[in-house]
């Protein structure tokens, strides 16, 4: 049983939880041959509430579900933040909106096959990002994209599209560098829940298109801003 993000009520109970999950080791998940669905989740603050912020920043929060690289459905959700963001606990302040956000998604139909969040998985202090822990808590096979690593280190791939590099942290191999285009730069790629860093890089190719982004995250990722920008009195940039 994996404990409700609002339930976590400070950092010591939500590190004891990462610690706690860190330290589970549940069947390893692969993709079958056919077409993928899978989901991505993404919060946008509202402007001028970005960063580190604060408890209360206001989101609007996408799921999109793509089958390999074409929309299926999605939704926008919006709420407030758990907290301000610290390195390590992210959680806190976007855990609780993200899965608002896919549980919304997953009320329309969609049966999705693996979860792409923006976070890191094993990349992490305690070896349990956001992208690995929204996974447990849904019970679905995860991935982390990020532009970068939190903790890892490791060289950038060639430019070549498919082109990847471990990324490491204390020896262990934790994610990798993707170059998912020619001539853009690679994403950080990381292992999370019920995925190791071979299938994390695959999903992220099998779902990715003509964008730098994996389709599902940037789908999600467009869908928050719109609706943004719309609260907003804006036109989405």
């Amino acid at each position: 049983m994996v404990r409700g993000f609002a339930d976590l009520d400070g950092d010591v109970a939500l590190v004891a939880e990462q610690r706690r999950l860190a330290g589970l080791r549940p069947p390893p998940w692969r993709p079958s041959p056919g077409p993928l669905v899978a989901v991505g989740a993404f919060v946008a603050f509202a402007r001028g509430e970005q960063g580190p912020g604060r408890a209360g920043d206001r989101a609007h929060v996408g799921a999109a579900a793509t089958r390999d690289t074409s929309e299926l459905a999605h939704v926008v959700v919006r709420g407030v933040a758990g907290a301000r963001y610290a390195r390590g606990l992210l959680a806190a302040r976007e855990g609780a909106l993200l899965e608002r956000a896919v549980r919304a998604l997953l009320a329309t139909g969609v049966t999705p096959d693996v979860l792409v969040v923006d976070a890191t998985g094993r990349d992490h202090p305690r070896r349990a990002g956001l992208a690995l822990h929204l996974g447990a808590r849904l019970g679905l096979p995860s991935v982390g994209v990020t532009h970068r690593p939190l903790l890892a280190i490791g060289a950038e791939p060639p430019d070549r599209a498919g082109a990847w590099t471990a990324l490491t942290r204390d020896g262990d191999v934790v994610g990798a560098w993707l170059r998912t285009q020619r001539g853009v730069r690679p994403v950080a790629v990381h292992a999370a829940w019920r995925t190791d860093v071979p299938v994390a890089v695959e999903v992220v190719q099998r779902v990715t298109a003509r964008a730098r982004t994996p389709e599902p995250l940037r789908r999600a990722r467009t869908w928050a801003r719109t609706a943004r920008a719309a609260a907003e009195g804006r036109t989405p940039g």
